[in-house]
């Protein structure tokens, strides 16, 4: 996984997340109730910002576009999304941020749903990252996706946070899978500021069409990543994120001055069957692991 402090990611993302790793008054600071807490006000503020329904819409937009795609198949989007814009986001007297069990089936299929996190960071004392969950426990709100089905993994969980997350009722990845998770059932990768290697080996872990056709990152600009990249370098160490390029389309999460820091080059990722199909089949035959013996930064932290 990518460590975090200043260094976490390239260029303007590396300033950004200097300047919001501060901690509370009191360090790490003090007990689950406390963090919850603060987490409750980060939601609140989110939630009554132009930035959430301007993010949300784009998100939106993005799952739709990938229903009309028209596969009927069991497990897409079309199935798992079925009633997606019938859903209602309704201020709560009960915050997202308590735990909560989910009893009955909607009429979209819970449990093929799911969410994965990575790279959150310490969200006890850092403020960007807790607005980055904040947002996180919204979006499940907003999907129906029960917390349990949100698997959240960062190296640098303390034993606090750990606690925060189990009671939120999120499930705490304990093995750190370096970004290789491989999916059959449609999957949102939440991944904000990550480093280039965990996009890498996520899409090394489901090189196939039918994997990737059920997969949306949110995360940094693969755009970006091209961009700041010199070809030679992409293609060495980030084979799969080259190959991908074409196979993909991105939205970016809107600008907002307030949250400039927390999401500045995260975007919307999908990666349509029609897209994908257009791929030339030698992109699909080397399939060989990434191992980036040649990368000299590489913003993870192995096994």
């Amino acid at each position: 996984m990518e460590k975090a402090g200043p260094w976490r990611c390239a260029g303007r993302l590396r300033r950004g997340r200097a300047r919001g790793q501060r901690a509370w008054p009191g360090g790490e600071a003090g007990h689950s109730g406390a963090v919850q807490r603060r987490l409750r006000e980060a939601r609140e503020e989110l939630l009554s910002s132009p930035f959430w329904a301007r993010s949300h819409r784009a998100i939106q937009e993005s799952l739709s576009k990938c229903v009309e795609q028209g596969e009927k198949t069991p497990g897409s989007l079309s199935e798992v999304l079925c009633s997606f814009e019938n859903l209602q986001l309704e201020p709560s007297h009960q915050s997202v941020m308590e735990a909560s069990s989910h009893s009955g089936e909607p009429a979209c299929k819970r449990g093929h749903l799911r969410c994965v996190c990575y790279g959150i960071g310490n969200f006890s004392s850092c403020v960007i990252s807790r607005y980055q969950l904040a947002f996180l426990l919204l979006l499940l709100e907003k999907l129906q996706v029960p917390q349990s089905q949100c698997y959240i993994f960062d190296p640098l969980f303390s034993e606090l946070e750990i606690e925060v997350l189990n009671e939120l009722g999120v499930t705490v990845v304990l093995e750190n899978e370096e970004g290789k998770h491989h999916i059959h059932e449609f999957t949102i990768f939440y991944m904000i500021h990550c480093g280039k290697a965990l996009y890498n080996n996520l899409l090394w872990s489901n090189w196939s069409v039918d994997a990737l056709s059920k997969m949306i990152i949110i995360g940094n600009s693969f755009k970006g990543i091209e961009e700041r990249l010199v070809a030679r370098i992409l293609e060495r160490d980030y084979l799969y994120i080259a190959k991908v390029l074409k196979g993909t389309e991105e939205a970016a999460f809107p600008i907002h001055p307030q949250y400039m820091d927390i999401f500045n080059d995260t975007s919307i990722h999908w990666f349509p069957l029609q897209k994908l199909k257009e791929l030339p089949t030698e992109a699909w035959q080397f399939q060989e692991e990434p191992m980036y013996h040649e990368c000299d930064d590489l913003e993870i932290i192995r096994k």
